[in-house]
């Protein structure tokens, strides 16, 4: 689940808490798991590693637990109280987005050093994303994406190439601009430059979960964005859903770009490609599709853009 354009609110969600009559038994230690969160200033954030900054903004990697707990409270903010997600126990008592991809994954953070140390704001993080390298994942348990799409193929017909899965992005409405977007990208850059990446993954999302409704972009991506053969990865069979809703004759290519998701969007401008089949996650609400970007088919100009070497975004 990502998110850093302006979601569609689901029309009358309403909550409620899914707890199973064992619930507790999973709540209480995973809460345990995640105690001692501290209300955290924005001075506290301000030791962590700096990657980049347009005027107040800045994005960092965050090097302690009770930062990522801050990234979580602001995925919870827009997953959950924005968007329609339907929170866990664990989510709902703690009012963070928690899986147990956190504890493996590297998380960027963006902070505006503007925001008053006081009232809601004082948290200081307005951005996140979530970043899982292949050599974590492998001795995890795989990668996100994994539950959704078979992704073995992909990686063996690869084995010489390093990973980096994308994820868990999003970012407050007020800062759902170029410069916010600018800084995730020029952090993921750094990122992959300094572990070597060689190829980006990751599930991409649509508000909703009718998929009849999405045919025009889900057809569009379909017919024009679905990787060859040597990138192909195909949704699982018990999650499949057809794609090519629309003959490729009946899109209106400007109507579709328009309907994607600026994620989306932006995925594609870089050089990305599109996994065959979406998959529905009733949990958060949304329709995803496969992302798959080998570092080697980014425009050049985007590279000189978001790159370490963009003075705009030096720290």
């Amino acid at each position: 689940m990502s998110v850093v354009d302006p979601p569609t609110r689901a029309a009358g969600f309403r909550f409620r808490p899914p707890f199973a009559p064992n619930g507790m038994s999973q709540v209480i230690p995973a809460l345990r798991a995640y105690s001692g969160l501290q209300v955290v200033g924005r001075e506290a954030l301000l030791d962590q590693e700096v990657l980049g900054r347009i005027n107040s903004l800045e994005i960092r990697l965050a090097t302690k637990a009770k930062h990522v707990r801050l990234a979580q409270k602001l995925r919870y903010r827009v997953f959950y109280d924005e968007m329609s997600a339907t929170p866990n126990p664990v989510a709902y008592l703690s009012k963070r987005d928690i899986d147990p991809y956190d504890g493996i994954c590297d998380h960027l953070i963006v902070i505006d050093r503007s925001l008053p140390a006081n009232g809601r704001s004082r948290f200081g993080v307005v951005g996140t994303y979530r970043l899982l390298r292949q050599s974590v994942a492998a001795a995890h348990g795989g990668f996100y994406a994994a539950r959704e799409y078979d992704i073995g193929g992909l990686l063996s017909r690869h084995e010489g190439l390093r990973f980096l899965e994308l994820g868990r992005s999003c970012v407050l409405p007020a800062y759902r601009d170029r410069r916010t977007v600018e800084l995730l990208w020029h952090g993921i850059w750094t990122y992959v430059v300094r572990h070597r990446i060689d190829a980006m993954i990751g599930c991409a999302s649509f508000e909703g979960t009718n998929a009849d409704q999405l045919a025009l972009p889900l057809s569009f991506l379909h017919h024009h964005a679905v990787a060859p053969d040597a990138w192909a990865v195909r949704a699982r069979p018990s999650r499949y859903v057809e794609m090519n809703r629309m003959a490729k004759s009946m899109i209106d290519t400007k109507v579709a770009m328009r309907a994607l998701p600026p994620l989306i969007k932006g995925y594609l401008r870089v050089g990305a490609f599109i996994g065959h089949g979406a998959v529905i996650d009733r949990q958060f609400g949304t329709t995803d599709v496969f992302i798959g970007l080998p570092v080697a088919s980014i425009n050049r100009r985007y590279i000189e853009h978001f790159g370490p070497a963009a003075e705009r975004h030096a720290a």
